[in-house]
């Protein structure tokens, strides 16, 4: 189980995963070395995963972001999941949801054409309902 310690670690690292352990165990009352055993415990237990950086699509030209609800109509999900996996270059993230749809894609598309070609061969997989991001809050 966490602690209030392990908690400010991980919400420190949330912020900025490229911190020195001597400024995290700063800003959480340890010293670094006691900042990086903590960690060290956290990666082993499972709970730290990996590190991640984000990326500014708009500078990339990935200035389309959408979300992309699919709905398939066979048992067979692995033409689609096939096709996903071709199109790295624009999907984030494919989760596999419940409710009305089966999965929910994550894109980003340097334009509208982009999205448009990507939504024509999506079609020949799964039926889809396309909700487009307007601004992060």
């Amino acid at each position: 189980m966490l602690d209030y310690t392990d908690r400010l670690i991980l919400g420190e690292l949330r912020k900025n995963s490229r911190i020195t352990m001597k400024e995290l165990g700063e800003k959480v009352h340890l010293t670094g070395q006691a900042a990086a055993a903590r960690v060290a415990k956290l990666e082993d237990n499972g709970i730290i995963e990996e590190y991640t950086i984000r990326v500014n699509g708009p500078k990339l030209g990935l200035s389309i972001h959408a979300f992309i609800e699919i709905r398939m109509e066979s048992a067979d999900h692995q033409p689609y999941i096939a096709f996903v996996h071709t199109q790295k270059q624009y999907v984030l993230n494919n989760y596999k949801i419940s409710g009305e749809g089966c999965y929910l894609l994550e894109c980003k598309f340097p334009s509208n054409e982009m999205l448009t070609q990507f939504l024509d061969s999506l079609n020949r997989y799964a039926n889809y309902k396309l909700s487009i991001v307007i601004t992060k809050s």
